[in-house]
């Protein structure tokens, strides 16, 4: 097929041939950039996500993302204030021995 195409084009030498063989894979990117990819876009899915939590309740019901929790919502549940939210729960301080 490229053979076909090379042989069609218009000029003779070869650098000729090149530079018009650019110009028209330039020209159809274009046109598929400006005209083919926003006519196709609300077409594809690519904008319908939803994220989920491990449990299946979508990002920011549960208030972890910042979201505001009201009491008794189900899903949440009252965690105790005790301690850091980001504590470990091994030592971090004595090196790990093997098992």
């Amino acid at each position: 097929m490229y053979a076909w195409i090379w042989r069609h084009l218009p000029f003779r030498p070869w650098p000729a041939k090149l530079a018009t063989s650019l110009v028209l894979i330039a020209a159809i990117g274009a046109l598929f950039w400006y005209v083919v990819f926003p006519w196709a876009e609300p077409l594809l899915p690519f904008g319908d996500v939803q994220v989920t939590e491990d449990s299946g309740v979508p990002a920011g019901e549960s208030g972890e993302s910042g979201a505001p929790v009201q009491p008794g919502a189900p899903g949440v549940e009252d965690e105790p204030a005790t301690g850091d939210e980001h504590d470990i729960p091994y030592s971090t301080e004595q090196p790990a021995t093997p098992r």
